[in-house]
């Protein structure tokens, strides 16, 4: 069973041999877990079983994000070096908006009272410069213990280079506080730039009691149901970790929805065999757009959580884990619109969520979402939202629009709403034509794959306005993140930062090096399947000496077994000429950090050979829907989706409807229903 909990909606998605069982309920806030219970029960008599035959639980959760967001996290204090108390308030001194004379930083997590100093120091090179002397620990312990803290992190200068000051510190917690929790920055991220790394062993401490509390409540709640399987946690890196590795590491469950949905995505390249494509993901509180090349997410070391200028690069709080590189933007179902003081449509970051959700939920909420928009545009059918489960009121969703953004600005609620989804569309092409920028990449190359309960609504426009060519939205679409989860491998990836130059290159010490850290992260993973055949992906992060930022460079096991400096220089160069359009001559080269992700093999996938059309779609009625591309409502062909066969084609304009989602075929598109049940769309004919 995989289970993923959004802003809006709870996922929950079953497989028993071939067959696949899936539900939506709306997540409850208060006590996620009743949400998965309710959930769970539904698939389980949709399939015919009961909860205590279920054999594997894998988990993704948006909680530990939210917590995040919200400032919703523990009393948490900070130990650190002397002279390095306000490092997370500094942050990296740049300015993400250039112009904006009134900039205002987001607050660090932790308040200057809550950070504590001790007089120790590590070298660049791990040497201790300056002695900790374990009373003086003991002394602030008992300062600590005074002010009732819940959590407390330790984030010690260059500490990942020589862990011994930070062992001592925890030992004396350990002692003296066993009730509070310890986290270490050399345990959780073990790499230099002491911002960053300060900042995430913070959030770790910060979400761990809650995420902690959390886990023990859903592994009681599911006992209570019968379930006495093994239940594995999803991480941002795209791999799945035991439920007692996500406890004591919870920071690295940031975005592991997104990560599943991503997963999900290669999976359908890989049946597909698709070498670029554009992943998709819109839920009910924000959209994800990532990168997919030769069927592999691109990941990255560092993640930004909570930015507060329109998820402004920058402007958020930096997280140094594994973590599948993605944008993200707040443009979900639930996300609400206003009109600004210069008189424009805004949409998002703020979002109605579950709790009361958008105006046509008719749960109170009275401001206009996205979902509302879709509906009065006639994208949703009012009668079969959510396979029938939710009813929605058109008139609420008319009211809000009306009331939000069409008196101020003169219109009525159609052009609200056109102008609504509008501005949400455009919101996410540019966000994807700026990633696809910055890693060097032509959407006009790639294919895009639709999913999310919102993604199918709104991904046929997306195609129009970034020149996509092709779009596929795979079975299952609206719960695929939590079927991403059921095809991620188990992996880990562990990392170290031992700074080197190529001038200097010591090929011994990188071999141990790199067996080290293959070894800490084969042992992982062992611990979560004793029996996996696990292979290594090694990676180094270079850069040009003097530059500020480095690219990650892929070695083979044979370049990590047999190090050699020509190789490096050959491999890096190769891909920064590919990012950048050209090399640097005469420049040295710097490696910064090393890193070895372990990963069980990926299930196998069976091929497709797309179908041409050679069969007209039965249609169930028709109904108006808003066609942004011409301006104007045209009549629609309505399609079930479980009523297409193989082969079947549907010209736009047209709505292909299922339990969980809705796909929008405009007027410049047609769809093939594909072997497999992707519903493969391109431009018409």
């Amino acid at each position: 069973m995989g289970v993923d909990i959004g802003g809006t909606f709870t996922d929950i998605v079953l497989e028993t041999g071939e067959s696949q069982f899936s539900t939506k309920v709306l997540t409850t806030y208060k006590s996620p877990e009743d949400a998965i219970i309710i959930g769970m029960k539904q698939v389980c008599d949709q399939a015919g079983i009961h909860p205590s035959e279920i054999g594997q639980i894998i988990h993704g959760t948006t909680l530990a994000t939210n917590a995040l967001i919200e400032r919703r996290g523990a009393k948490t204090a900070l130990i650190t070096t002397q002279g390095f108390r306000d490092v997370i308030e500094m942050r990296s001194e740049s300015r993400f908006e250039q112009y904006d004379l009134n900039l205002t930083l987001p607050e660090p997590l932790l308040p200057r009272q809550q950070r504590y100093t001790v007089e120790e120091r590590i070298s660049a090179k791990g040497d201790v410069l300056i002695p900790l002397v374990e009373a003086e620990v003991q002394a602030l312990v008992d300062r600590i213990k005074d002010e009732g803290y819940e959590s407390v992190a330790v984030g010690l200068i260059h500490s990942y280079l020589n862990v011994d000051h930070e062992t001592m510190i925890r030992d004396v917690l350990a002692e003296r506080l066993p009730d509070v929790m310890v986290s270490l920055s050399s345990e959780v991220s073990p790499q230099m730039r002491e911002y960053e790394r300060f900042n995430t062993v913070v959030a770790n401490a910060y979400i761990k009691p809650m995420m902690k509390n959390y886990l023990g409540r859903l592994g009681g709640r599911l006992q209570d149901e019968g379930i006495k399987c093994a239940i594995f946690l999803m991480h941002s890196g795209g791999g799945i970790i035991s439920i007692e590795s996500a406890a004591e590491f919870p920071v690295r469950l940031v975005e592991s929805g997104p990560a599943g949905g991503a997963v999900f995505a290669a999976h359908i390249a890989s049946r597909y065999g698709l070498d670029k494509v554009l992943s998709f993901d819109m839920g009910g509180t924000t959209a994800k757009i990532c990168l997919i090349k030769n069927q592999t997410p691109k990941t990255s070391r560092v993640f930004e959580v909570a930015r507060t200028y329109r998820f402004k690069k920058g402007s958020g709080m930096p997280i140094s884990i594994p973590v599948i590189d993605m944008v993200e933007i707040g443009a979900g179902g639930g996300s609400l619109a206003h009109v600004d003081l210069m008189r424009q449509i805004r949409v998002g970051p703020e979002s109605a969520g579950s709790e009361p959700g958008p105006a046509c939920y008719g749960r109170g909420g009275e401001r206009p979402a996205v979902t509302d928009a879709d509906l009065v545009l006639g994208k949703l059918d009012p009668e079969n939202f959510a396979g029938g489960s939710i009813k929605l009121h058109k008139e609420n969703a008319t009211n809000a629009l009306e009331s939000a953004l069409g008196e101020p600005l003169g219109m009525d609620s159609q052009t609200a709403a056109y102008g609504l989804a509008e501005v949400v569309d455009e919101n996410m092409a540019n966000a994807a034509r700026v990633h696809a920028v910055e890693n060097g990449e032509d959407l006009a190359e790639y294919t895009m794959i639709a999913f999310g309960g919102a993604a199918p609504l709104h991904a046929g426009r997306l195609c129009e306005k970034l020149g996509v060519e092709r779009l596929l939205v795979p079975p299952g679409a609206g719960v695929g993140s939590a079927i991403g989860f059921l095809r991620a491998p188990f992996s880990f990836e562990a990392n170290r930062s031992v700074y080197m130059r190529l001038s200097d290159f010591k090929p011994d010490s990188i071999r141990i090096l790199l067996s080290e850290l293959e070894a800490e992260a084969t042992t992982f993973v062992l611990s979560c399947d004793a029996s996996a055949d696990i292979q290594s992906e090694f990676k180094a992060y270079m850069r040009y000496a003097g530059q500020g930022e480095e690219i990650p460079v892929v070695l083979s096991p044979e370049q990590a077994i047999a190090p050699d400096a020509a190789t490096f220089q050959r491999l890096f160069e190769h891909d920064y000429i590919t990012l950048f359009g050209r090399a640097v001559e005469g420049m040295d080269v710097e490696i910064t950090v090393w890193s070895v992700n372990a990963t069980t093999q990926k299930e196998s996938v069976k091929p497709v050979q797309p179908l041409m059309a050679d069969a007209q779609a039965m249609t169930s009625g028709c109904r108006p829907i808003f066609d942004p591309a011409l301006g104007e409502s045209v009549e629609s062909a309505v399609v079930l989706r479980n009523a297409l066969n193989s082969g079947d084609s549907i010209q736009g304009p047209a709505a292909i409807t299922e339990d969980e989602t809705t796909i929008i075929l405009p007027s410049s598109r047609q769809a093939i229903r594909q072997t497999d049940g992707c519903i493969d769309v391109v431009r018409r004919v």
